[in-house]
C-alpha cells in the first residue's frame, strides 16, 4: 500500500510539474505572440503618424510622442485588448479644421500659436473624455449613429483625399476647403511637378497591388522605397520635397491665455471628443465582440481621456483607437495589452534610431500611403446597403454631403442634429397598427401584415408603435379616436406596449381621450398597460382608467364582451 501511495504521489508531482511546464511554455508563447504584433504595429504606426500629423499641419513628432505616450498610458488603464491608442485620420482630419476656425476667428487674431492650441485642444479632449467617464456617461455615444458615422467616413475620405492631391502635384494652394482645392489643382496645371507627380501615383498603385498580399507589410515597404529613391536614385535631383526632420523633444509646455480662446476651444472641442470616442468604441467594442471579451464604455471613456491628458502634457495631439491599427494588431497576434505597450516602445526607439530615414520621406509617398489608407472608406456600399433597406438613407447620405459641402466640424454636427430631428420626428409621427385576432388563438396582430388576423365584432384594437408622449399624444389620439368611431366601433382597446411611462401630457390627454368616447358611446379600455402607467394614472386621479386596463390585448377582447 504504501509503495502504491508513493507511485501516486510520485505520478501527481510529476503531473503537476509536465502542467506547471506547460503553463509556463503557453505563457511564454502568449507573451512572444505579443511581443512579435507589437513590433509589426510598430512598423504601421510611425508612417502613419507622420501622415496625420501632416493631414492636422503638424509637427511629426507631436503625432510620435502622442502615440507613445497616450499607447503607453492606454495600455495601463484600458481593459482592450487589441486597442492600440494613437493620433487617427479622424482625429488630425477634425483639429485641422478647429485650428483653422480658430485662426479665421476675427476675435482672436494672434491669440496664440497654432501649436499652443493644438496642445489646447488636446487638454480639453482629455478632459472631457474623462469627465464622461467619471460621470458614467458612455451612452452618449449612441447619440452618433451609425449611418451618421458610415457617411462622416466617406465624406472625411473624400476631404481628406482631395486635400493630399497638392502634395502629389507639389504646388502651394492658399485655399482651406476641397472646392477651393480642387479648383486650384486644375487651375495650375502648368505647374504640376512630373516627378513628384509619377512618384505619388507609382507609390499609390504599388500600394494597392501590394496589401492584396497577405502578410506583406506593404507601407514599410513603399516607405523605404521611396526613401532609397529620393536619397539615392535618379529622383534625388528632382526637387521632390521630403518631410524633414521628425524630432520628438519635450518643450516647454505653452497654452493659450485667453479665457475667449478657452471659450472657443471648449466648443470645438466638443465634437472633437464626440467623433474620436464614436470611433474608439466602435473599434473597441466591435473587435471585443469579435473576440467574446468584455469591455466597460465608461473605463474606456477614462482611459482614452487620460492618454489624452498625458499627450498634451509632452505636446501631443488628439489620439485615439483607429479600426484600421487595431485590427492589425489583432491579425497579428496580439493577446494582450503588452502588444500595444510594446508597440509604443518601438515606436520610440525606431525613432530615436532611424529618425533620419523617417525624414526623408518624400511627400508624394507619404500622401500616397494617406490615400490608399482611405479608399476603402470611399466604398459606397455601406451608404448603398441603407437605400435598399429603405431606411436612415438620407441621414448617411446628409452626413457625407454635409462634410463635403460644409466642412468636417460642421459637416458632422449637421449630420448629428439631423439624426436627431429625424428621431424625434418619428416618435411625434408614429404609425399606428390596427390589431386583429389570429384564428381563436391569444395573438393579436397588424391586420395591415397578416391575413389570417380577423377583427372582433363590435371592437375597435390600435396600437401606437411609439411611445406616448407630450409631442405625439393629442394626434395620435384623434387619429384613432376618428378611426374607431368610423368603423362604429363599441369599445375601443389601446394597447399601450410601447409606453412604459407616461408624461403629464399624455396623462391629461388620455382622460380627454376617455370622456370624448364615452360621448359618443364607446368605451375605452387600456391594454399591456405596465405597473408604472397604472401608478401614474391612480396618482393624477384617473382610477377608472387604471382599474379597467388589462395585461395583454386577449384580456382586454374578453373584457369588452362584458356590457
Amino acid at each position: 500500500m504504501s509503495s502504491c501511495a508513493g507511485r501516486l504521489a510520485a505520478y501527481g508531482r510529476a503531473s503537476w510539474q509536465n502542467e506547471g511546464r506547460r503553463m509556463t511554455e503557453t505563457a511564454w508563447h502568449a507573451r512572444l505572440g505579443d511581443i512579435l504584433a507589437g513590433l509589426s504595429v510598430a512598423g504601421l504606426l510611425v508612417p502613419e503618424a507622420v501622415a496625420y500629423a501632416g493631414i492636422a499641419g503638424l509637427a511629426p513628432g507631436r503625432a510620435l510622442i502622442a502615440g507613445v505616450i497616450g499607447g503607453l498610458v492606454y495600455a495601463l488603464v484600458g481593459r482592450s485588448r487589441f486597442a492600440v491608442v494613437s493620433a487617427t485620420s479622424s482625429s488630425a482630419s477634425i483639429l485641422a479644421a478647429a485650428l483653422g476656425s480658430l485662426a479665421a476667428a476675427p476675435q482672436m487674431p494672434g491669440a496664440a500659436s497654432p501649436d499652443a492650441l493644438a496642445t489646447a485642444m488636446t487638454l480639453m479632449v482629455g478632459v472631457m473624455f474623462t469627465g464622461l467617464g467619471l460621470f458614467r456617461l458612455g451612452g452618449l455615444a449612441g447619440f452618433v449613429s451609425r449611418p451618421v458615422l458610415r457617411g462622416f467616413a466617406f465624406g472625411l475620405a473624400a476631404t481628406i483625399i482631395i486635400k493630399q492631391l497638392p502634395h502629389l502635384f507639389r504646388l502651394s494652394l492658399p485655399g482651406s476647403t476641397i472646392g477651393l482645392v480642387l479648383a486650384g489643382v486644375a487651375s495650375h496645371a502648368s505647374q504640376w511637378h512630373g516627378p513628384s507627380l509619377a512618384l505619388g501615383l507609382s507609390a499609390l498603385i504599388a500600394l494597392v497591388l501590394l496589401r492584396r498580399i497577405p502578410g506583406i507589410p506593404a507601407t514599410l515597404i513603399v516607405m523605404a522605397t521611396g526613401i532609397a529613391l529620393a536619397s539615392f536614385g535618379p529622383l534625388a535631383h528632382c526637387g521632390i520635397v521630403l518631410v524633414g526632420p521628425t524630432p520628438i523633444a519635450m518643450p516647454h509646455l505653452t497654452l493659450p491665455g485667453d479665457p475667449a480662446v478657452w471659450a472657443r476651444i471648449t466648443q470645438l472641442a466638443a465634437p472633437l471628443t464626440l467623433i474620436i470616442f464614436a470611433e474608439s468604441w466602435g473599434t473597441i467594442r466591435g473587435l471585443a465582440l469579435a473576440h467574446g471579451d468584455d469591455v466597460s464604455t465608461n473605463r474606456e471613456l477614462t482611459a482614452i481621456g487620460l492618454a489624452n491628458s498625458a499627450a498634451a502634457l509632452v505636446q501631443g495631439m488628439p489620439v485615439g483607437a483607429g479600426f484600421s491599427i487595431g485590427s492589425a494588431n489583432a491579425a497579428s497576434g496580439a493577446k494582450s495589452r503588452l502588444s500595444s505597450t510594446v508597440a509604443s516602445l518601438a515606436t520610440l526607439a525606431l525613432v530615436l534610431v532611424a529618425g533620419p530615414l523617417i525624414a526623408r520621406i518624400p511627400e508624394p509617398v507619404l500622401a500616397a500611403v494617406v490615400i490608399s489608407a482611405l479608399l476603402h472608406a470611399l466604398s459606397p456600399a455601406p451608404i448603398a446597403r441603407l437605400f435598399r433597406l429603405h431606411r436612415d438613407q438620407w441621414i448617411a447620405f446628409a452626413a457625407a454631403i454635409g462634410v463635403l459641402l460644409l466642412g468636417v466640424l460642421n459637416g458632422m454636427l449637421a449630420a448629428i442634429a439631423l439624426s436627431i430631428v429625424q428621431l424625434l420626428y418619428r416618435w411625434s409621427h408614429p404609425v399606428t397598427s390596427e390589431l386583429g385576432r389570429v384564428g381563436n388563438s391569444h395573438d393579436f396582430v397588424d391586420i395591415s401584415h397578416h391575413d389570417d388576423a380577423a377583427r372582433v365584432p363590435g371592437v375597435a384594437i390600435f396600437r401606437p408603435n411609439a411611445p406616448l408622449f407630450f409631442a405625439n399624444a393629442e394626434t395620435v389620439l384623434r387619429e384613432i379616436g376618428r378611426d374607431a368611431r368610423g368603423a362604429g366601433a363599441r369599445v375601443l382597446i389601446l394597447s399601450l406596449e410601447e409606453s412604459d411611462d407616461l408624461d403629464s401630457t399624455a396623462l391629461d390627454a388620455l382622460d380627454e381621450f376617455s370622456q370624448s368616447l364615452d360621448r359618443v358611446g364607446c368605451r375605452l379600455i387600456l391594454a399591456r398597460a405596465h405597473d408604472r402607467v397604472r401608478d401614474v394614472l391612480s396618482a393624477a386621479g384617473f382610477g377608472a382608467l387604471a382599474d379597467a386596463s388589462t395585461f395583454s390585448v386577449a384580456d382586454a377582447a374578453e373584457r369588452a364582451r362584458a356590457p
